[in-house]
């Protein structure tokens, strides 16, 4: 489709349809898979491979959603910069987890993301020693900061669309009526679309409130759902409420990418 064009009735209604269908076939394929799928991230280094790593190495270390959050942001922005071949980009990630920490100030400790970081690249291994590759290893994240740090333009606090997401979520669940809005996950589903669109750097390319509407408005489609007083036809659609100058065709670019995101997944990743 012409993004320059408006979008039919038709096209809405087809484009919704695809929607349901893409993730009902995901979800299908998922379950005939391994609730757990273990990863050799040593045989592969793209972006969603790094970006689930540092997503692994954040859950173990306990870390709070939004600091793995900057941390994938923080790593998308160093290589939007950096050649991907020109650095040890699993080195990188544990350093953005690492700087994540102490810009969100929820501390993690400097031998717990190596120890982490260690063995979630090398399956089984042993807690580092305090020997050579340790403080070789330590060295190696403390040189990675700085080096970030001025990549970066000690620009290190990202426009997260997290705060968006909570207000749109605050308001439409007032809009909707608390019972009504119960029925459904919008809210869970919404934030879990919002964390994983973090493993692609696309992420990068649109505002936060756009990608905040953007996951929420996915979210009532997965379910069905229709924002009361208002049609998906309608001139003047919800999301207009909360940024008048979004366009349908642009909602549906950054629709387009979150899903295109979990092409990347090992687990919808054709072979």
């Amino acid at each position: 489709m012409n993004p320059t064009e408006p979008i039919t009735n038709e096209a809405l209604s087809s484009k919704m349809k695809d929607v349901i269908d893409v993730l009902a076939m995901q979800r299908e394929k998922r379950n005939t898979l391994q609730k757990s799928i273990t990863i050799d991230y040593t045989k592969a280094n793209d972006n969603f491979t790094v970006s689930r790593f540092i997503f692994e190495c954040g859950l173990k270390l306990d870390a709070h959603p939004l600091t793995i959050a900057t941390a994938a942001t923080l790593y998308h922005r160093f290589f939007k910069e950096a050649e991907l071949q020109g650095y040890d980009c699993y080195l990188i990630g544990s350093t953005c987890l690492y700087l994540a920490g102490k810009v969100k100030d929820d501390p993690l400790k400097i031998r717990d993301v190596m120890n982490v970081s260690h063995n979630t690249l090398h399956r089984g291994s042993q807690p580092l020693e305090l020997g050579d590759q340790y403080w070789s290893m330590r060295d190696a994240i403390v040189q990675a900061e700085l080096l970030i740090m001025r990549m970066l333009k000690f620009q290190v606090m990202p426009d997260h669309p997290h705060k968006y997401m909570l207000h749109y979520l605050r308001s439409l669940q007032a809009w909707f009526g608390e019972e009504e809005w119960s029925k459904y996950p919008v809210s869970k589903t919404s934030m879990a679309l919002l964390q994983d669109f973090h493993h692609s750097p696309a992420i990068l390319d649109y505002p936060s409130n756009l990608i905040a509407i953007a996951c929420i408005n996915l979210s009532l489609q997965i379910y069905g759902v229709v924002v009361p007083l208002m049609d998906e036809c309608d001139q003047q659609p919800w999301f207009n409420v909360f940024c008048k100058d979004l366009t349908r065709n642009k909602l549906w670019e950054i629709m387009e990418k979150i899903m295109a995101a979990y092409d990347d997944e090992p687990e919808t990743r054709d072979n």
